[in-house]
Formats: structure tokens, sequence, C-alpha cells
């Protein structure tokens, strides 16, 4: 069973909110419905578009087999099956700062995914589960909504 280190249904509120910084990439603001923790990654949008008012479920785990095994950090090809396949958009990096936020409460949870950024505004309590050097997957999956 793979241990989840943070999971939650978000809103995008913001695409590109400092202006465009890269061609190929958007940096998405999202608001989370549960804990209410505001996220910002960066994501290649010719791969994955993302718009405004999208409402995504973003996961974050240690390891993306399904056993809970440590991921080894090399692409094996098979028909090997993976907490992966059930998402549209993955990313593996390293988390690399822990720096405090808004209050003594809030710290910053900043993963880099070979150049594309992460930061998630978290409590102590979930940011407890996070230390320097992790690997770090993101799972991203569009919730389709009737708007």
């Amino acid at each position: 069973m793979v241990a989840t280190l943070f999971e939650d249904i978000f809103t995008v509120t913001k695409i590109n909110p400092d202006g465009v910084l890269f061609e190929k990439v958007d940096r998405i603001v999202a608001k989370g419905n549960q804990f209410e923790k505001i996220l910002q990654v960066d994501v290649n949008k010719d791969i994955y578009p993302i718009a405004l008012n999208d409402t995504l479920k973003i996961v974050l785990v240690s390891t993306i087999n399904l056993d809970g095994t440590p991921d080894s950090g090399y692409y094996v090809q098979g028909n090997r099956k993976s907490l992966a396949d059930e998402y549209e958009y993955v990313m593996q990096g390293k988390l690399y700062r822990i720096p405090e936020g808004r209050s003594p409460d809030e710290l910053k949870i900043i993963v880099s995914f070979g150049g594309l950024l992460m930061e998630l505004s978290a409590d102590s309590s979930i940011a407890a589960k996070f230390e320097l050097d992790q690997r770090v997957f993101i799972l991203i999956r569009k919730i389709r909504t009737d708007r």
C-alpha cells in the first residue's frame, strides 16, 4: 500500500500570476478544497493544459509502486502497474527546501521536478511527513465537473 504524503482536491485560481516565465510552462496557483492550502506548480502546458477554475486531484507520494516499496529512480519498461496509471500527469522530483510561511505554524514544501517547481503551503502536521532531499512524486488528474 502506498503511503500518501498529501492529497487534496484543488481549484485553479490563477495561471501565470507573475506573467509567462517560459514558453511551454504554466505556473498554476490552486486552492485546496479540504485543507484550504495554496499550491503553486509548474506544468508543461503542451503536455497537460490546465485552465482557470479546473478542478484537480493532486497527490504527493514518495513512491508510485503499488506495494509501497521505494522507487529505484529508474524507469523500467513493461506491463508493471503503478499508481501513475490512475493519473494523467506525473512528475518525479526532490524536496529541496522547507522554509517558514506567513505564520509560525505554516511551512512551505518546495520541490523541484527537474526545474519545474512546486510550492505547497502546509501546517506543521502536514510538513512533518516531508524531509529534505526526499524523492517526491506529484500525481495530477482533472476532475470532471458540470460547470
